[in-house]
């Protein structure tokens, strides 16, 4: 901004020089014309005089010595006139030009550059500057930012219809906007591409199983057995298994899913967040060693008193640019009414994004106020560049409201700290 205001600054100074320069020009020359015709009548009122004594002296009309007196007057009031700065008996009279006119024509300049500047430039944007400029979703609720950044992610389908990766993308899109259906259409999509993958039937299956309010049926399971058959390492899809069988309290199995995908020594999976999860189930199954032969037909009953988040962590498309593997993930709970401190908190490797953690008593922050003990919490996630949980410039930040205990949801990293 300031590099701007100094070039306006040296254009209009360019035309002040262009209306000023040549006024004091002018009015130095006429002053210099002016002095050399004053010299020049000066000069030729001296000869006539001189001439009329000259011809007096040859008539005998004067003697020398009365010629010689007058002749010296003469020269002393040429002498005389010659020093005088002005000479009002002058016929010839130089009028220098005033300044009104350049000071007019810079008045016409300023003023005419403003309404310009004001009708065709940038003066709305400066005179009220928005408060978080880096921010271009200020004002809108959630839905409205997920809405929007669907559409973005849309148009880039229908610029570029057969790129898988653009859909891959959509699919997740639609995910975190609770659009299902056009999820799991996205993901067929990317298998009609580029065929049928384990890494896109594991997305699809999720998407299924938040469809159906993350109750399993035999078409999800369906699914979830073809990846498994592609890949039975598949992170996506194990993750998806052993999230449900969390929430179904059977921990036994959750732990397997989560401890196979930590076993494959995959290097796009958040292996710390795994750990914490299987912390967290083994924590569980110390607590309640009977809840694994629990009937399915209490689920609903088990999930809704679990003492979990768990939360679908994605970057917004449009900032995955600035997104480097090197780069840690902070994702903390705090309490949406009282003391704002964190509840529970982790840390995942940017590498392994999108993912699903999991935060609960076991990620305490260690104060005596747990995720346990509160019905509600607000998530905030920090995407750091060097390490610090304190959003510094260049991060990414993502936050959800508010959640009850117990329940999941999907949070992006879709805020540029400046």
């Amino acid at each position: 901004m300031t590099t701007f205001w100094i070039f306006i600054a040296l254009v209009v100074l360019i035309g002040l020089i262009m209306i000023w320069v040549p006024h004091f020009r002018q009015k130095k020359l006429l002053q210099a014309e002016e002095s050399g015709v004053r010299r020049q009548t000066n000069l030729e009122l001296f000869a006539e005089r001189l001439a009329i004594l000259e011809k007096e002296l040859k008539d005998d009309l004067l003697d020398q010595v009365e010629f010689e007196a007058l002749k010296k007057e003469l020269e002393i009031n040429l002498l005389q006139d010659m020093k005088q700065k002005g000479d009002d008996s002058l016929d010839v009279e130089i009028k220098s030009k005033t300044a009104l006119w350049p000071a007019f024509m810079t008045i016409c300049l300023l003023a005419v550059s403003g309404y310009f500047y004001q009708q065709l430039g940038a003066y709305n944007e400066l005179a009220n500057p928005p408060s978080q400029a880096s921010n271009p979703h200020q004002g809108m609720d959630p839905a409205q930012i997920m809405s929007q950044r669907v559409q973005i992610m849309e148009a880039k389908v229908q610029a570029q219809p057969d790129d898988s990766q653009v859909w891959f993308s959509l699919g997740h899109a639609y995910i975190s906007a609770n659009q299902y259906d056009k999820a799991v259409a996205a993901f067929d999509k990317v298998m009609e591409l580029v065929g049928t993958q384990a890494e896109l039937l594991g997305p699809k299956a999720t998407a299924l199983y938040y469809k159906a309010n993350q109750q399993m049926s035999p078409a999800i399971q369906a699914v979830i057995d073809q990846s498994l058959a592609l890949d039975p390492q598949d992170p996506s899809t194990l993750l998806l298994v052993g999230m449900d069988a969390f929430f179904t309290a059977n921990y036994n199995k959750a732990i397997n899913s989560w401890q196979m995908i930590l076993d494959s020594d995959r290097n796009d999976v958040d292996r710390t967040a795994l750990m914490n999860a299987i912390e967290s189930a083994n924590m569980r199954l110390g607590e309640n060693p009977d809840s694994m032969s629990s009937d399915a037909n209490h689920k609903s009953d088990i999930t809704s008193n679990a003492k979990t988040v768990a939360i679908e962590i994605s970057i917004s498309p449009e900032l995955a640019d600035k997104v480097a593997d090197t780069d840690t993930v902070f994702i903390f709970a705090r309490a949406t009414q009282g003391l704002k401190v964190p509840l529970a908190a982790t840390k995942i490797s940017a590498s392994s994004l999108p993912t699903t953690i999991t935060l609960d008593d076991s990620t305490s922050m260690g104060g005596d106020v747990t995720l346990s003990s509160v019905q509600e919490v607000e998530i905030i996630a920090v995407l750091s560049k060097n390490g610090s949980v304190k959003p510094q410039s260049g991060d990414l930040k993502g936050t959800i409201k508010a959640i009850k205990v117990g329940g999941n949801a999907a949070l992006t990293l879709d805020t540029l700290v400046q």
